[in-house]
């Protein structure tokens, strides 16, 4: 299955200044962010160890959207009291 994604005119000349040989752009976009492909780790876990490790970064990530936002309240009330 190929899927289209849409990107700025400046990032697409930037990545394709960043093209070797004769990449496909997908490998020059896998090459630029380090991305395995996908059959490198087709089967290196299993449903429920993907579910848990995708739950993990979740919590990871509600873990820093609350810090932020208790940062981000620290300061507005910083400037509330000015």
């Amino acid at each position: 299955m190929v899927k289209t994604i849409r990107v700025s005119e400046e990032y697409h000349e930037w990545l394709s200044a960043h093209k070797e040989g004769d990449e496909t752009m997908e490998e020059t976009l896998r090459r630029m962010t380090r991305g395995p492909h996908p059959s490198d780790v087709a089967g290196l876990l299993t449903e429920q160890e993907a579910d848990n490790a995708k739950e993990a970064v979740n919590r990871l990530r509600r873990g820093d959207r609350d810090r932020l936002d208790a940062a981000r309240s620290a300061f507005e009330s910083e400037d509330a009291g000015e």
